[in-house]
């Protein structure tokens, strides 16, 4: 038996990856930055900013030392295209040029 305590409905958690800050909770499906996936199709998030777990709050200092996020990749995908096109007047010039982020589903599977 673990001595972790269970997870409820109103924990969460903040987690930086990618440049970014998302806030979590067990079950939510999440599209981050592309991630490589380990071997067992699984990622750990350790840069847990903030953890709200059975109504106690932990705040990081910038993290919070030895704290995870388990999560499963479901998938890779990418952005719908951005239009970058530049253009100055009077000079004739125009470029334009798309882009498509790649992203990574992710279900959050313990905090």
């Amino acid at each position: 038996m673990s001595k972790e305590p269970k997870q409820k409905s109103g924990d969460f958690a903040v987690i930086a990856t990618g440049g970014k800050q998302y806030r979590v909770s067990v079950g939510e499906h999440l599209a981050v930055e592309k991630l490589d996936p380990s071997q067992d199709g699984g990622v750990v998030f350790d840069r847990v900013l903030l953890r709200a777990i059975g109504g106690k709050v932990e705040m990081g200092a910038p993290h919070i030392a030895g704290a995870k996020v388990e999560a499963k990749i479901l998938g890779d995908f990418k952005d719908k295209t951005k239009i970058v096109f530049k253009y100055h007047s009077k000079t004739r010039f125009k470029k334009k040029k798309g882009h498509r982020q790649p992203h990574t589903k992710v279900e959050i599977l313990k905090i």
